[in-house]
């Protein structure tokens, strides 16, 4: 095998391998989340990720309990939710905010968002996959966790 021919293989191959490594991080919704799972949690804002190929809103929820639970909460891209008319400012640190959306398989205090409520009454769209039901809205108690 000639030299360039050997160089060109490695180079593809180290090309496949970024491509490969790109696509298993993104995955879909039915992959890591429960349709038949809905969730409703009341916290406030700890942080926020606008990164792709999907954004994360941080919030710590105060269980029926009195325990506080940290929960990740999976969004849209930050273009997507751009479109959706959420800014960076839209959702500070300290927000106490409403999310609706989808618990993850795994049961970790991890969910797929689909819409969150303002303590104005606003509902903004998270921009994120909501699997295979046809609600716009995942049912829930708006009080607190769920």
């Amino acid at each position: 095998m000639t030299r360039a021919r050997m160089a060109g293989l490695v180079v593809g191959a180290a090309l496949l391998s970024v491509f490969a490594a790109r696509l298993s991080a993104h995955h879909s919704f039915a992959a890591e989340f429960d349709a038949t799972k809905p969730v409703s949690l009341k916290g406030a804002v700890t942080k926020v990720e606008r990164i792709n190929p999907h954004g994360w809103i941080y919030i710590d929820v105060k269980t029926p309990e009195g325990k506080l639970e940290h929960w990740a909460i999976e969004t849209g891209a930050p273009n997507a939710l751009a479109r959706q008319g959420v800014r960076k400012d839209s959702i500070p640190i300290g927000l106490e905010i409403v999310v609706k959306g989808y618990r993850a398989k795994d049961g970790s205090t991890t969910a797929n968002g689909s819409i969150i409520t303002l303590p104005d009454g606003r509902d903004l769209s998270l921009a994120s996959s909501v699997g295979n039901s046809s609600e716009k809205k995942p049912a829930g108690d708006e009080s607190g966790y769920r």
